[in-house]
């Protein structure tokens, strides 16, 4: 095996390691309870580290074995996942940009307005028709509940820094003057009128704020949250795999270069 065909196999090693963390993050993101909910949103990035896992292995296999045939399959594989990785950071970073929150006074937590997000965002999770699904799922599983074990005063409520997806459905709305009893049970509210979602809330573990536009909003918060930590990771592995992608291509010209030339020498040419 030549020297551009180990420093190619090295080049893919590296590659290898880098679809790791991309393979983690995917996993970590269709862990949270937002994305179980919300299915569209669960695997891309699981997809796409697996895809560069396998391409990158067959650079590796190729390079080592000296398998010419492979190598030029894995350099437009590997440019074609490379142009799907940029794409898709780009677009994360535009639909994710508005942040919709707002500063609530005498809170540690955020409250969030649904028109303040991208309106990509907002059509396809929220008003794309799978709504009552989704409400029904974040109804079964514990975002809010858990709020219960973990803050039993309205002061430690007030001061806490809850997830977007709470702060939007195990609540309602600070301007509609609820009076705290628990995490999830609020009563008497002095100003109703001060938001359409006060009229929406229901004490019933069931219901909460599930129907409102703030869990929605909520919802595309923890969404934006979490991509936007992705996307660290998705910026360091496009900035790798572009480095390991242009040395690699130096090298194969450099092997096709040495094999025409042992070829020359045997008198093959």
């Amino acid at each position: 095996m030549g020297l551009s065909n180990n420093i190619t196999s090295f080049l893919n090693f590296i590659a290898i390691l880098t679809s790791i963390p991309i393979i983690a993050s995917g996993i970590w993101i269709s862990s949270k309870p937002d994305n179980i909910c919300i299915h569209n949103f669960r695997w891309p990035l699981v997809i796409l580290g697996l895809l560069i896992l396998l391409v990158s292995l067959s650079g590796f296999i190729g390079a080592y074995w000296n398998k010419q045939g492979l190598l030029a399959l894995y350099l437009f594989s590997m440019a074609l996942l490379i142009i799907i990785l940029l794409v898709l950071l780009v677009f994360a970073f535009v639909v994710t940009r508005p942040n919709g929150s707002y500063v609530v006074p005498g809170r540690g937590y955020e409250e969030y307005k649904l028109d303040r997000f991208s309106k990509w965002l907002r059509n396809y999770v929220t008003e794309s028709g799978s709504w009552e699904k989704i409400k029904t799922c974040l109804a079964d599983s514990d975002v809010c509940v858990k709020l219960t074990r973990n803050y039993i005063t309205s002061e430690q409520f007030f001061a806490s820094h809850i997830s977007p997806l709470q702060s939007g459905c195990c609540k309602p709305p600070s301007a509609c003057g609820f009076t705290y009893v628990s995490p999830i049970l609020w009563t008497n509210p002095v100003n109703a009128i001060a938001d359409s979602d006060c009229y929406l809330w229901n004490n019933e573990q069931s219901q909460l704020c599930y129907n409102c536009n703030a869990c929605k909003a909520g919802l595309l918060g923890n969404l934006r949250k979490e991509w936007r930590k992705a996307n660290i990771i998705l910026i360091v592995a496009v900035v790798v795999l572009i480095w390991v992608y242009v040395i690699a291509c130096s090298a194969f010209k450099n092997a096709q270069t040495e094999d025409l030339f042992q070829r020359y020498k045997q008198g093959w040419v």
